[in-house]
């Protein structure tokens, strides 16, 4: 791996200048971050193929003054966010902090823990229950509440939950209506897009440092670990409903559409102890995530917090599934209504400079928040950055195109960029000139220019390593953790190429199990290269015995159809247990290699089945990101 390079002075300044502008003598977060600490952890947690799923102690070099290649106020976030360990919420309430990019809570009831969101995987989650039992208490889970669908509010419930337990009566998994569809789906269509793009976002392949990732603002990274689902015993569909959980009286708000498409927070008013799920945090959360996800809506967002207030305005303490509490009304109120109003300027300003003609990139480069709520931490754009939220707020109501018909057609950029090469002079004047601009500090003007360049000619050495050092200076100037992550990133694989290693796949085998065979067919279909496939005209019956379920496929125009039920006039029967159909998603077998095997078995035209399994495109995770 190559070694970063050193802060140059305009980065030098534009930190410094950052320490002007914000209230660092404020303390208040490390405070809370501090308070109530039973144990630290310490040390690694290891699979049991003794790979590392999760290092306690790599973040050990966020401590004092921030360094020059490192945005202040980042760092600040980063200092908080790595603090792990075992936490004492209030009485009853403690969390287990700094074991994955999610904190998990655990809520004293009659018999045992009620745990709400049980982090990524399966390793750091036990490492965490187990540090609880010893300094805490030693008591069984009586229940799990997933607040919302994204995995790391669900992966490693398998750390103290089993099936038996669950169809024992012994566990309640509580969740948001609409949740399992949404856990499933989210990874399932565009997985290894969203995969490849994750790898920059939390920074999986560029390592950790002063001049690497120093975290993701929301957490500090992803674990590594197995990632498990088990289906909902109980579902949350209305804001109000109130549901006994071993003897803990609890009232939840429906918040769907904010955050996640599925979401609830809940209230503990024996405790006065609220839960934010994810909608109220300690950053600026994303309304667009840049690993690629659904636009999420500011104004939903903003309504439910203003709801909250409303119906549990008399909570003593704020605790959610990232960072730490806040405590005391006034407090927790403040935060609320702060981060409501954030969202709603944010939607509010978006909405109407767009009436006012303005474009997605004319938007992100005037919306500023005003100082009663950019002066708050918790306000930054640690995770979610205002120039990205607006733009997405923007594509959520009008989409991509900005109404320029010089936008409405643009060449691709490796036709483009011959062109932009040959009108500015060449490859040596574009280098010569974008030298001289970046002595002047000008990175995003120069990342623009030679990513034309590099598009012309990917192979020219001195456009890729100055577009690195480049991409290096705006992530050291990033207070956004994520877009750190992605400069550093892009420059490394500009510099080394693409460093092909282990990073997490989100498909795991309960979350393959818990599609629909309907679901599972849209994922076949989509993974036809339709081009090749557009003179074919094929029909098919699947049988799946094991569950009694049949469909009719077909082929036609490029694109599969599918429909439940038999049909006598098909070339083939495919009939195959719903085993199989996990291990296509999941990668252990594929489909042609099913069919050779006789996992899948078939009676009819093979030579015709053969031909359909031949149009299947394979997805290559390592894809090109900074270059064609």
């Amino acid at each position: 791996m190559s070694t970063p390079k050193p802060a140059t002075e305009a980065t030098i300044r534009a930190n410094r200048a950052v320490r002007d502008k914000l209230p660092f003598d404020d303390t208040t977060d490390f405070e809370n971050a501090d308070r109530g600490l039973v144990v630290r952890a310490t040390g690694q947690v290891l699979t049991d193929e003794g790979d590392v799923a999760w290092d306690f102690d790599r973040w050990s070099f966020l401590e004092g003054e921030s360094p020059d290649t490192v945005n202040p106020s980042l760092w600040r976030q980063s200092q908080l966010v790595s603090k792990a360990g075992i936490y004492k919420v209030a009485d009853g309430i403690y969390q287990a902090r700094g074991f994955d990019l999610s904190v998990a809570s655990y809520i004293r009831g009659e018999k045992g823990w009620i745990v709400v969101d049980p982090s990524i995987s399966v390793e750091p989650t036990k490492a965490a229950y187990d540090l609880i039992r010893e300094h805490v208490e030693d008591l069984p889970v009586t229940a799990v509440i997933h607040t919302h669908s994204h995995i790391d509010h669900y992966g490693g419930v398998r750390a103290f939950v089993t099936d038996e337990d669950v169809e024992a009566g012994n566990v309640r998994i509580i969740a948001p209506v609409d949740f399992l569809e949404e856990s499933v789906s989210e990874n399932v269509m565009l997985g290894n897009a969203m995969a490849r793009r994750k790898s920059y976002m939390y920074g999986e392949i560029v390592g950790y440092g002063p001049d690497r990732s120093v975290g993701a603002g929301l957490g500090q990274v992803t674990s590594a670990g197995e990632v498990t689902l088990i289906p909902p015993t109980d579902i949350i569909s209305e804001t109000g409903t109130e549901l006994t959980v071993d003897g803990v009286r609890i009232v939840f708000q429906h918040t769907p559409g904010a955050e996640a498409p599925a979401e609830m927070c809940f209230y503990l008013p024996d405790l006065k102890a609220l839960c934010g799920a994810e909608i109220v945090t300690h950053t600026q959360h994303n309304l667009y995530t840049l690993r690629g996800a659904k636009i999420r809506d500011s104004l939903i967002w903003s309504k439910h917090l203003h709801e909250m207030l409303q119906l549990f305005g008399d909570a003593e303490v704020l605790f959610s599934s990232h960072h730490w509490p806040t405590w005391g009304n006034g407090e927790l109120r403040d935060l609320i209504e702060s981060q409501r109003d954030m969202y709603r300027y944010l939607h509010d300003e978006t909405v109407r400079l767009a009436n006012n003609g303005y474009t997605p990139v004319e938007i992100g480069e005037q919306i500023e928040l005003p100082d009663a709520l950019a002066q708050r931490f918790a306000n930054r754009g640690y995770y979610g950055s205002i120039n990205h939220n607006v733009k997405s707020t923007y594509v959520y109501y009008l989409g991509w195109f900005d109404a320029n018909p010089a936008t409405l057609n643009p060449l691709e950029h490796v036709d483009a960029g011959p062109r932009y090469v040959e009108y500015m002079g060449g490859a040596d004047a574009i280098i010569e000139k974008a030298r001289a601009d970046f002595e002047k500090g000008e990175y995003r003007w120069v990342a623009e220019v030679l990513n034309h360049l590099i598009f012309a000619q990917p192979e020219n050495t001195e456009a890729r390593e100055l577009q690195a050092d480049t991409f290096e200076q705006l992530g050291y100037q990033a207070e956004n953790g994520t877009w750190r992550n992605f400069y550093l990133t892009g420059a490394m694989e500009l510099r080394d190429g693409i460093r092909k290693q282990h990073v997490l796949v989100t498909a795991s085998a309960d979350s393959v199990r818990a599609m629909s065979v309907s679901m599972f067919l849209d994922y076949i279909a989509m993974r036809i290269k339709a081009p090749e496939a557009v003179s074919l005209s094929s029909t098919f019956a699947v049988v799946l015995p094991d569950i009694d379920e049949k469909y009719v496929l077909e082929l036609g125009n490029g694109v599969l159809n599918h429909r439940p039920g038999t049909s006598d006039d098909v070339q083939a029967t495919l009939t195959f247990d719903r085993s199989v159909l996990d291990a296509v998603v999941l990668g252990t077998t594929d489909i042609p290699d099913a069919v050779e095997n006789g996992d899948v078995q078939v009676d009819g035209d093979i030579t015709a089945v053969r031909e359909f399994v031949a149009l299947l495109d394979v997805f290559d995770f390592w894809f090109d990101i900074v270059t064609p």
